[in-house]
């Protein structure tokens, strides 16, 4: 603290001392060297100029400003108190002019001799502190880099790396696709042309490694790089997203390997933070299945905007453990509460709503793996049903502003048990809207397959790259909407702040993608050639599955709302014996009878498409298998 306050005054005299000298510049200029005359006005002239001038260094406290790092804004502060002087020593001027007998150009000539000797210290200054960079430029020990993409993300890793010479990166210029920035220079370096050129330039300048640094490009953009950039032999990185670099989090550890999330890309979403803060900020929220991959993701975008208290909810402890050591690390200062347990369980579910007396409810908390599902019924059953149930009950006896229920795309037209039970749970959400009082809004999100989630294609096709192959693919066909985490969460968030009682909110998931495509991409980016390092191979449709998934049935429709990648469905009316048909499926869920289970789903959801006759085969061969057994079997 002693050490900085040196610093400080060190810098405020030399400050002062150049102020002094551009008083003598003034009078020297404007009297052309003949200062014998002035002697008198000249030593009067510079006390008052600078203890006005001191007054305004401190005011500005132009004397924090770290000059190695001397910017834009500090230029903008001396150009105002070099105005503000001129303005004020004029005044004084006038004043005493019957006193004082001085040219009134001389204030103005002043003020701007101190704003060029000030600034010019400050650029100085930077220069001695960067005057390496000069040398390193031009050293050949060093990676040489491209960077795709000359906006603010390049620019600032460019200027990171000329910076930092220890990471042994040396970026020699840019390739963008904007045509108003060819041929010109950034950071000194060149922008050479567009990414078509990226072939030529990487062989004429002798480059190591290609960084993208176009954190809001769509995937299209970044897969026409990296299949350029595998065309020349060349490795690749990129920087993580637009979260990061408006944060100011850029840097050379920032910089990763591209992940086929970032081929994936859509246009960045943008938020309406005033309304999502509105809604959020001071309140008390519990986040259902808070271990899971969306859950745990809604809790990290949650505690951004300030909320009361959040309370992390979920069924498995480890899950659990992580998502608190996240917050802890991340928000320490976001109040928070962490509660095992099971939505069945209905008089707990009631005591922690009794409790912590949540406005905002995000329920996550489902079963969510198809297949393991069609094996597991009843669960489902209770689970995504039953647990939702016993959540929009608390909510509407003890008022919960905004109750928001995760759907899936398997709810519409569904051929699985799981996206029956979500479908179920998003009558049991509207039919909660129907109940819930004027300033309540109940809401279901429905969206599809999320990269990255636990059970997702991308950590299964990751874990069999590695044990090299092959990579198993159920259907060359096989096709489904995806999105990143974030990506779902951010909208699930913004979907809220909508506050329309009863809707059924679709996601805008862009244009399906092949999962065969999605297992190529990522052999690619693993280094690996298909058909030589690694094959792949076809399982087969496993139970409940499609080969085309929907976010819409037949006689929903969307409805567009305010914000452009979210739209509302037109859902159909409810069922007049809902509560009937809800009541004999959760008879044959506490019964674990399978079949039973299926037509009381088909019952409930016309549209469903379950294939339970052959169900019916299968378990009626197995009984005969039972009854009968052959010889070899009873030995």
């Amino acid at each position: 603290m002693l050490y900085k306050k040196h610093i400080l005054t060190i810098k405020i005299l030399i400050d002062i001392s150049l102020a002094g000298v551009a008083s003598f510049l003034a009078f020297w200029v404007r009297l052309d060297g003949m200062l014998s005359s002035y002697v008198t006005s000249l030593y009067y002239y510079s006390i008052a100029a600078l203890c006005v001038k001191l007054i305004l260094i401190l005011g500005f406290r132009t004397h924090q400003q770290v000059w190695r790092h001397s910017s834009i804004q500090d230029l903008f502060s001396l150009i105002k108190l070099c105005g503000i002087f001129i303005m004020v020593q004029s005044t004084l001027l006038f004043l005493f002019s019957t006193w004082i007998s001085i040219p009134r150009s001389i204030p103005t000539l002043d003020g701007i001799a101190t704003l060029v000797l000030l600034g010019a210290m400050r650029l100085i200054w930077r220069y001695y502190g960067e005057k390496d960079l000069f040398f390193y430029r031009h050293s050949d020990e060093f990676r040489q880099i491209i960077i795709i993409g000359a906006g603010e993300a390049g620019a600032m890793i460019a200027k990171v790396m000329l910076k930092h010479p220890e990471a042994g990166m040396k970026p020699i210029g840019f390739l963008d696709d904007d045509l108003s920035k060819y041929d010109q220079k950034i950071m000194g370096l060149p922008v050479f042309g567009n990414i078509q050129k990226l072939t030529d330039v990487a062989g004429n300048h002798k480059v190591d490694e290609i960084i993208i640094a176009i954190p809001s490009a769509p995937g299209n953009i970044t897969r026409e790089v990296v299949n350029i950039a595998q065309k020349a032999g060349l490795p690749f990185r990129i920087i993580p997203g637009l979260y990061e670099v408006v944060s100011g989090n850029v840097s050379i550890s920032s910089i990763r390997e591209i992940k086929v999330e970032d081929l994936l890309k859509r246009d960045p979403i943008r938020l309406d933070l005033a309304n999502i803060a509105s809604y959020l900020q001071g309140k008390t929220i519990l986040v259902t299945g808070a271990g899971g991959s969306i859950g745990s993701e809604l809790v990290r975008q949650v505690s951004r905007f300030n909320p009361g208290h959040i309370i992390l909810l979920g069924r498995g402890e480890n899950s659990l453990f992580n998502i608190e050591n996240q917050v802890n690390k991340t928000f320490p200062d976001i109040s928070f509460s962490t509660v095992v347990c099971d939505i069945r369980n209905s008089r707990r579910v009631q005591k922690i709503f009794r409790d912590f007396r949540p406005l905002v409810v995000f329920h996550a908390a489902a079963h969510k793996h198809v297949p393991m599902m069609e094996r597991n019924a009843e669960e489902a059953v209770l689970n995504n049903i039953g647990g939702t149930q016993n959540l929009v009950k608390c909510a509407l006896e003890f008022e919960v502003l905004r109750f928001v229920n995760i759907s899936t795309d398997k709810a519409v037209n569904p051929t699985s048990i799981m996206g029956a039970s979500k479908r179920a749970a998003e009558m049991v959400v509207r039919k909660a809207a129907a109940c819930a009082k004027q300033e309540q809004s109940f809401i279901s999100v429905r969206f599809g397959n999320v990269l990255g989630s636990r059970g997702s294609v991308i950590p299964m096709f990751k874990e069999q790259i590695s044990r090299g192959g092959p990579v198993t693919v159920t259907h060359p066909e096989m096709q489904r909407y995806f999105m990143t985490i974030p990506e779902a969460s951010q909208l699930v968030l913004q979907a809220a702040g909508m506050n329309n009682n009863g809707t059924v909110y679709v996601l805008d998931m862009g244009e399906p993608v092949k999962i065969l495509d999605l297992a190529k991409d990522l052999i690619t980016l693993s280094g690996l050639e298909l058909g030589e390092d690694i094959e792949i191979t076809f399982t087969g449709i496993r139970p409940g599955e499609k080969l085309y998934e929907e976010l819409l049935t037949a006689e929903e429709g969307t409805m567009a709302t305010r914000h452009d990648k979210i739209f509302s469905a037109k859902s159909p009316t409810l069922p007049q014996d809902l509560d009937k048909k809800m009541e004999a499926l959760f008879i044959a869920a506490h019964g674990a009878d399978k079949i039973d289970i299926y037509k009381a789903f088909e019952n409930l959801i016309p549209r469903s498409n379950f294939d339970y006759l052959r169900e019916v085969k299968v378990l009626q061969s197995k009984e005969t298998d039972n009854a009968n057994p052959s010889s070899e079997r009873s030995v």
